[in-house]
């Protein structure tokens, strides 16, 4: 038998939070290009209507779900929302994330809090939510979206790497309690990934040069680097993999 159809996401239904663009939105493609119904998660309803618009456009038609996902009674409306018009979530991508700058000594408290609720709080309450369906129906995918940073540090990314640090320690503690109901939970760590966020920073020849000189392809990723890895966590083909963190990042993790 081919292995293609294990890759097939065909009748099932994935949400991708913070999806309305950048890596988000290149995951949620892949998800849909590979059969899956999916829903558009994001605050900002209009940008992510313009994001649906475009996967509509090429033959994929999204839903949109428009909430916060670092608001515990915002998470269980819309989830309930999304159920109730699109059936049950069977694949969760939490990606929610943001990145705000500063040394550890000057940085605030309103941007530590901001950063470990959006990239670690947001994925303890979505994942929550999708779990409780999966583990009744005893079938689901939950992918986190961590990064090399949730294992190594650079200088004004102390709220950043904390928050990924301890989203792969969530994948592996989700995994150790819903394994047994066949729930597979698993973190995609991007590297240096080139989009609109990173954009100031691939614009600094300083930081180019590293992240190329740093990094064996001698390149920036691009969110389709991370799609097939995306969508392998996402289908049959990973049904015993689980509480593992895949690192797509060009080698940079591998080098000293």
């Amino acid at each position: 038998m081919s292995a293609a159809p294990q890759f097939r996401l065909d009748g099932r239904r994935a949400l991708v939070t913070g999806s309305s663009r950048g890596i988000g939105l290149a995951l949620a493609t892949a998800l849909a290009a590979s059969g899956a119904h999916v829903v558009l998660n994001a605050r900002d309803a209009d940008r992510l209507e313009f994001a649906a618009s475009g996967l509509h456009a090429v033959g994929h038609p999204v839903a949109t779900a428009a909430f916060d996902v670092t608001n515990e009674s915002a998470v269980a409306a819309g989830f309930a929302s999304i159920e109730s018009a699109h059936g049950p979530i069977d694949i969760l991508v939490n990606n929610t994330g943001i990145h705000r700058r500063a040394p550890l000594a000057d940085m605030s408290l309103a941007d530590w809090n901001a950063v470990l609720e959006t990239n670690l709080t947001s994925a303890f309450l979505a994942g929550r939510a999708a779990a409780r369906g999966m583990i009744a129906r005893r079938s689901g995918k939950i992918i986190n979206i961590c990064s090399l940073m949730s294992d190594l540090a650079r200088p004004t990314t102390g709220n950043y790497a904390a928050a990924k640090g301890g989203l792969r320690m969530l994948t592996r503690a989700m995994c150790a309690e819903w394994a047994q109901h066949h729930v597979q939970v698993n973190g995609l760590a991007p590297g240096y990934i080139l989009t609109d966020l990173t954009a100031s920073l691939a614009a600094d020849p300083k930081f180019d040069g590293w992240v190329k000189a740093r990094t064996p392809a001698a390149r920036w990723g691009t969110p389709a680097d991370l799609a097939g890895a995306c969508v392998f966590l996402a289908s049959p083909a990973s049904d015993f993999v689980n509480g593992q963190i895949l690192v797509v990042d060009g080698g940079l993790g591998a080098v000293v």
